[in-house]
């Protein structure tokens, strides 16, 4: 079973108090200031790495059981206070997005959330092509077909974000990513609709969309049975 399989390898934690934050803030400034240097190094001088939506978001944090290190996290950032204030995806596609899958003008803000800030570790980015990417997804994955695979960190991620939208009740969910990831995910249930154009951000990458009705239609019973399980861990 997969939630068997995770079990084995990591465990996920709730981040509910300042200590798993930081631990959350420093995970992202190893992956993006150190390892990959989306962001500047010198802007975060306590070794966290914060932006303005933190303040409006949900986490997850992966722990690795062998190293007892946090390798991995996700946030889901959502209208916290309801001041229906932009979701990241809109500052950075302003004018690229496609008017016939998305409305921000009738967007109910209260029922929707952005994942962001995926990050793992780069001692678990070891395969071809995975250095780039901070959610670990290489160019065997993305090139895979036929039998189902799960590549577990980037999938569990996922999962673990929509565990987060699911118990707050969201309607659906929007991210950034690569067509490629958006195809692996695909691939083991969880299918994302592009909602605007690919642009170049940090690699190219393009707003795509999952609501909880496609996200509970596509998912593989294995699948279903791993998030569940993350819902009740976080709650």
């Amino acid at each position: 079973m997969l939630v068997d399989h995770f079990d084995q390898y990591f465990e996920l934690l709730p981040v509910t108090d300042a200590v798993a934050r930081a631990a959350v803030h420093r995970l992202r400034y190893a992956v993006y200031c150190e390892e990959l240097r989306y962001e500047e190094a010198s802007a975060f001088p306590d070794g966290q790495e914060r932006d303005s939506h933190d303040n409006d978001a949900l986490y997850a944090l992966l722990r690795h059981r062998a190293s007892d290190r946090p390798v991995a996290c996700v946030r889901l950032v959502v209208d916290g206070d309801q001041r229906g204030r932009p979701f990241p995806f809109e500052q950075v596609c302003a004018g690229r997005l496609d008017p016939a899958e998305i409305d921000l003008r009738t967007l109910d803000r209260s029922r929707c959330g952005e994942i962001s800030r995926l990050a793992i570790h780069q001692d678990f980015r070891r395969r071809r092509g995975e250095w780039q990417t901070p959610e670990a997804v290489g160019d065997a994955d993305a090139q895979s077909g036929g039998q189902r695979r799960y590549p577990l960190l980037p999938m569990s991620l996922f999962l673990a974000a929509a565990a987060l939208a699911m118990n707050r009740g969201l309607a659906q969910v929007f991210v950034m990513m690569e067509p490629r990831l958006a195809r692996l995910l695909a691939s083991c249930g969880i299918r994302f609709t592009a909602v605007g154009e690919v642009i170049d951000y940090h690699g190219l990458r393009g707003p795509f969309r999952i609501t909880h009705a496609a996200l509970e239609q596509g998912l593989p019973p294995e699948a279903r049975a791993l998030l569940d399980a993350m819902r009740h861990r976080l709650r």
